[in-house]
This record gives C-alpha cells, structure tokens and sequence, in this order.
C-alpha cells in the first residue's frame, strides 16, 4: 500500500507543467514549477516544515509551544499545517493588505490571527513586523519564526525545489524566474541550479513600492522607493538576510495592474488557477523576453492557489473599481454604465449655499449642477465654495444662483472619449450626459482619469 503517514509527508514533488498560451510571444520552451500542489497550496510549506524542524533540533522549538510569525499568509498557513501534526499552538500577524481569504484560511486551521496596519515603516510598533517580534518576547514558551532572516527558509529550497527542478529539467534549465519576497525560494533555489551549472540565469521578479531592483543594481537602499502597493507576496521595504543578491542576475519590476490582469489569464488561458505573484512572474518573464532563445529552458515559479484572491484579482468589481478590468471605454455611455443607475444630484437657484455643502457631504461627491424651472443654469463646486468662503463667511446662508459658475456642457451617449476630455478643464470640473428618457447623468475629471 502506498500512503502518506501524515499531511506532511506530502510537500514537495510538485509537477513541471508546459505554459502555451500566456508565453507564446517568448521563443523558448517555458515550464510553471506549480507549488499549489503542496498541501497547503503554496512553496510555503517546503521551508514551514524545515523551519520548525530545525527549531525543534536545537531547542528553540519545545514541546507544547507556541510559534508566532508575521505572514503575508501563506508561510502562515504551512506552519499551521505543521504545528497541528506535531502539537503546536500558532500566532500569525498579518498587514491588512492581504486577502480576506487568507485570514479566513488561518482562522480555520485553528491559528490566532492579529491584523496590522499597512501602511506604517517597518520600525512602527503596529507594524506586523514589530508586533510580531514583541509578541515573540512575551509570550511564554513561544518561537518568533522569522522568516525573513530564518536560514532554514533558504536551506529548504536548497534541500528541495533546486534538486527538484534539475532533475525534472535533465539538467537542461538555463533560466529560473520567480518572485521575491523573504528571498529563500530563489536564493536556497539558486544556490542549488548554479552549482550544478553556473550558467544558469536567476530572474527575481519585483513590484514597484519595493527596494530590491535598485539596491541589486546600485548597493543603494532607498527609502523614495517605498510606497504602498497591491501585488501581495513579492517586493519588501526591508533587505530581508535571505536574499542573496549575489545569485541574482537581475530584476524586473511589474506594477500592480499588469500583475492582477496576468494573474487572471493563467487561469483563463492556462486552466492553472493560481495566486497575484504568478501573475507577476508571468508579465515580468514577458518584460525579459529578449533574454530567451529557442533552444533555452526557462523554469518559472508559481507560488500559490488563486482561492487566496478570489475577492481580489478574480473578482470583477475588485478589479474595475482600481481601473484594472481592461473595459474599453470610447463613449460617454461607456464612462457613467458604472453609476448610471444612481439619480443625478443636483441643486436649485434659490437653495442657500448650505444645502449644496450638506448634499455634497452625504453624496461624497465634489460638484452639483444647478436648475432652475428652465433646466440647468448653473454649477457650484469645492474650489467655488472655498473661493466664496475666503471673502464671505456667512456664505452658507445665501441663495445658491449668488455664487454659481457656468452651467456644464451637455454632450449626447455617443461622445467620443476625446471629445468629452477637452471640455473638462480648470474652469469647467463636469459634463452633463443626455440621456433618452430626458434625464441626465454626470461626468467628472475622476471618471475621466479612471478611464484613462
């Protein structure tokens, strides 16, 4: 009989599978090492498990402990895996930015989720970095995993997806691309392919909002690279000690558009259902692609499920919301379909200015055409209420048509995108939309932009 003894005994052998599709602009042959076939449907596992048993044999790790990490999920979920086999108890911290999925995930296999803030310097006492250090000093009999300068992390890839991947290859691979994030998947894997070939090119792929590209290429930290970004699982405002940039050939940077759109045509041109850093890999692997000839191998790594984003990138209103869906937007028609089931606000001539300010607080919304018995006559908005309010500060109590700028142009459903966008300017902020029953729709600079 042929059967694992545990879960466990299930990570790694994950398969090489061809993509067709997603790389048919890339003269070579193309191989998805795809890790979503560990059990906890991520390369997380692999250095999860090496972690903790690595821990155990020197004592950091004793029975009955408790493992506190900071995660952006996946790492999370491996120990888990993990600790419910051997008989441990798991504190994962988590920034925000991750996927509800994620979180829920953790939750169910029985780990304490803490949820920390983003946006905050890695130094900030609620980031999840320092919340999960301090955790990892206070509480009793506990292991702060560390896997960003955990050296097992680097040693499991090393151990295993390296001789996993030449084996698979013959030997015959010449190029690994992969996402970086703690930097152990390519490092432990890279060590591993250059020693048996030092030819073989290692690509990382990164995210702008991170430092990796430009400290590879210049030795130079710098902060004016950090910024907030969507992509989840690669790029890092830290230099995490399991990065070696000495293995790394170069780096690419995707932005959080091409990631989310390339994540959904794995799945859609590839029957391969997985994770935003894949997506990353493959767009990035396209950006590199004058690097490739047909007689190369090129192995890339897929890091895990697409079930972790199904709120996220596989998920139309996520995507249209951040200007990610590819809609293409040529009319007027095209620019309000999103909102043209809310009625037009608008104000009357003779309404005080306290009104419009009131309306324009509940609506969320910057600027109101105004009628009269006779239609639209007029337009009121931010920059005219400020302007007003400097010179007059009883400006609230007077009727509207006392401070009202020029009526918006009218345009019909058919106005071509190019057209509407030259009639939106400094001194005019909107453009109305006719519509068939006689009723009107509004567009504004921010559905100009969003289009765009």
């Amino acid at each position: 009989m042929k059967y694992a003894k545990n879960i466990l005994e299930t990570i790694g052998n994950t398969p090489l599978v061809q993509l067709n599709s997603v790389t048919k602009e890339i003269d070579a042959l193309v191989l998805a090492k795809v890790e979503t076939f560990n059990p906890g449907n991520s390369v997380k596992d692999r250095m999860a498990l090496k972690m903790i048993e690595d821990a155990e044999a020197d004592g950091r790790l004793k029975p009955g402990g408790t493992i506190i990490e900071g995660t952006s999920g996946n790492t999370g979920m491996g120990l888990a895996l993990a600790a419910i086999i051997k008989g441990y108890k798991c504190i994962f911290v988590i920034s925000d930015k991750q996927s509800k999925e994620k979180m829920d995930i953790l939750r169910a296999v029985g780990a304490e989720v803490i949820v920390c803030p983003t946006n905050v310097e890695p130094e900030d006492p609620r980031s999840y970095y320092s919340v999960s250090k301090r955790l990892g000093t206070e509480t009793p009999n506990s292991w702060y995993v560390n896997q960003y300068d955990n050296p097992s992390n680097a040693t499991a890839h090393y151990e295993q997806t390296g001789p996993e991947i030449w084996e698979q290859t013959d030997g015959k691979i010449t190029h690994f691309v992969v996402g970086v994030g703690t930097g152990g998947t390519i490092s432990g894997t890279a060590k591993y392919l250059k020693e048996k070939n030092p030819n073989i090119k290692i690509w990382g792929i990164d995210t702008y909002g991170s430092v990796f590209k430009k400290y590879h290429e210049t030795g130079i930290f710098d902060e004016n690279e950090i910024y907030p970004y969507i992509t989840e699982g690669i790029g890092e405002d830290i230099l995490p000690k399991n990065v070696d940039f000495s293995l790394i050939d170069g780096f690419t940077k995707v932005t959080d558009k091409d990631a989310a759109v390339y994540t959904r045509k794995i799945a859609k041109e590839e029957g391969i259902f997985v994770g935003n850093s894949a997506g990353s890999a493959i767009k990035g692997m396209l950006q590199l692609k004058e690097h490739f000839t047909k007689d190369d191998v090129v192995v890339v790594l897929f890091h895990d499920h697409g079930s972790r984003y199904v709120g996220k990138m596989f998920n139309d209103d996520w995507m249209r919301e951040r200007g990610f869906l590819e809609d293409e937007i040529k009319t007027a028609a095209d620019l309000i379909k999103n909102h043209s089931d809310k009625p037009l606000v608008t104000a009357q001539t003779e309404e005080l200015v306290s009104h419009a300010i009131e309306r324009m607080r509940d609506f969320k919304i910057s600027q109101i055409p105004v009628k009269d018995v006779n239609g639209f006559v007029g337009s009121i908005d931010e920059s005219v209420l400020l302007h007003n309010f400097i010179s007059d500060k009883d400006i609230a109590d007077k009727p509207i048509k006392d401070i009202m700028g020029k009526s918006y142009p009218i345009v019909q459903k058919s106005a071509k995108l190019e057209e509407i966008s030259k009639l939106i300017n400094k001194e005019n902020q909107a453009v109305l939309v006719a519509l068939e029953n006689g009723n009107h729709h509004i567009i504004t600079k921010y559905d100009i932009i969003s289009a765009i």
